[in-house]
């Protein structure tokens, strides 16, 4: 059954009405943006390494079942216990299961959008296991007890006061802190003990190799290391969709993830296991969740692509702007508003329209993933689907028939020009004009371009 429907338009206005935040939420992504560019202006080869990328990952879904096969018989061969899950319920199950059977209470985890997909960690808490995130961002946001906003970026929507006043409550740190490299250590101290105190380490997968039977992860903290490491149960989760065929393709995506991600040559610890740890457990869990499904979609087949480097939020505009949680998606930003309504179309309706088709999104995806596109093919599918709410539906056909007849577009613009100036401001904005919630129009100019464009030329146009 469908949950309740999202609308993005009024999710965004709880974020918003926080004015300092959006711009201070705006600038540090697109400081991120900019490194990015930085770093892929660098590279002199990067739009080959766009365009390898794309056709790997093309192939790859295009023989995934012979890869999948592939990857679990060689991932066997190193001693992995492989198991497949149909979707999230049967993912949550397995894990457990694992847990269970080795008599585990306290688990570390990396991080991983797959289990935030699956909603594993209040699953395992709810069933006696104590579950700890280890990602600085990550391990802030469950203190906090919301999810991650941002793929990559998990924490990016909280100021380092609100960090200082979270860890003062529940790590013990002064009154008032705001020192990064102070909070930073207190973290690390408190999460330390946790990593020995700990009886299995999960983590997700940022590549897994098929020709090997390998898996790769990459993290900027080291934390995922030291969580499967210690212990001697290892639990990697991966969508089927991380898949790439050859160790030798490796090298194409891990140069452009993390100048993708954070404009860094490359992350600090890029991982490889093969296999289980000497005395230790491997169990990998192969998770589908809907995504053999996009897979069979030609219009969104390309959204699995994706390697999560968080690139399109970056730029985006709107989600810049409006913040993660505004999706109410575990995938937000213009990946997430073509993810979303592939999941449940009903729910995710308004997403493709949190959007302003400027493409910057399909600009600096690394694996060229044409997202712009794809949003504006959703909107044709959400009206085909009759999903559109009815007042947004009349507002679009107004709007088109306003530009598809000549006519009516001068006529309009020139009645906005004469009384628009003189109307009162109560009768434009207003609770009616969704529109003008957020946004001043601009000083209408006493002559049309076309008008100023006949006198200059002395044309009739």
């Amino acid at each position: 059954m469908s949950a309740t429907k999202t609308n993005h338009a009024k999710e965004a206005a709880k974020f918003t009405a926080n004015e300092p935040r959006v711009h201070w939420h705006d600038e540090a992504l697109w400081f991120i943006r900019a490194k990015r560019d930085r770093a892929a202006h660098s590279v002199e080869e990067w739009e080959r390494l766009r365009e390898t990328a794309s056709q790997i990952k093309l192939h790859t879904l295009a023989q995934l079942p012979e890869y999948l096969e592939q990857f679990e018989q060689n991932a066997r061969r190193l001693g992995a216990h492989v198991h497949w899950a149909r979707d999230a319920a049967e993912h949550n199950e397995i894990v457990l299961k694992i847990l269970q059977e080795h008599g585990i209470r306290r688990l570390v985890k990396s991080k991983s959008m797959l289990t935030e997909e699956c909603h594993l960690n209040p699953f395992l808490q709810h069933h006696g296991i104590e579950v700890i995130d280890t990602d600085l961002g990550e391990r802030i946001v469950q203190l906090r007890e919301e999810p991650p906003s941002h793929i990559v970026l998990p924490a990016i929507h909280i100021k380092k006061e609100e960090v200082g006043e979270l860890f003062h409550e529940h790590l013990g740190t002064e009154q008032g802190a705001t020192d990064p490299k102070y909070l930073a250590e207190a973290a690390r101290g408190h999460l330390r003990e946790k990593f020995m105190q700990a009886e299995a380490g999960l983590s997700g997968v940022n590549f897994a190799v098929a020709e090997t039977g390998g898996l790769v992860v990459c993290t900027n903290e080291g934390n995922a290391d030291l969580g499967t490491s210690l212990p001697r149960l290892h639990i990697a989760c991966m969508g089927i969709e991380k898949l790439i065929p050859r160790s030798a393709d490796l090298g194409v995506f891990l140069r452009l993830l993390a100048r993708s991600a954070t404009g860094q040559p490359i992350t600090a610890y890029t991982s490889h296991f093969h296999g289980p740890m000497p005395g230790g457990e491997l169990h990998i869990v192969l998770v589908d969740n809907g995504r053999s499904r996009i897979r069979a979609d030609r219009q969104f087949w390309e959204s699995l692509k994706c390697i999560r480097c968080g690139a399109c939020m970056n730029t985006c505009p709107v989600y810049r702007r409006s913040g993660g949680f505004s999706y109410d998606n575990t995938i937000p930003g213009p990946i997430g508003s073509v993810l979303g309504p592939l999941r449940d179309a009903k729910k995710h309706y308004s997403l493709p329209y949190a959007c302003s088709l400027c493409g910057s999104c399909t600009d600096v995806c690394p694996v060229k993933i044409p997202l712009h596109h794809q949003l504006l093919t959703w909107r044709g599918e959400i009206v085909r689907r009759g999903l559109l709410p009815w007042r947004k539906w009349l507002e679009m056909k107004a709007v088109s028939i306003v530009l598809k007849h000549l006519w009516i577009y001068k006529l309009t613009g020139r009645l906005a020009r004469w009384t628009v100036p003189w109307l009162p401001r109560w009768m434009v904005y207003n609770r009616l004009n969704d529109w003008g919630k957020h946004r001043e129009l601009p000083e209408f100019p006493k002559k049309s371009f076309r008008e100023l464009y006949r006198n200059k030329n002395g044309r009739n146009q």
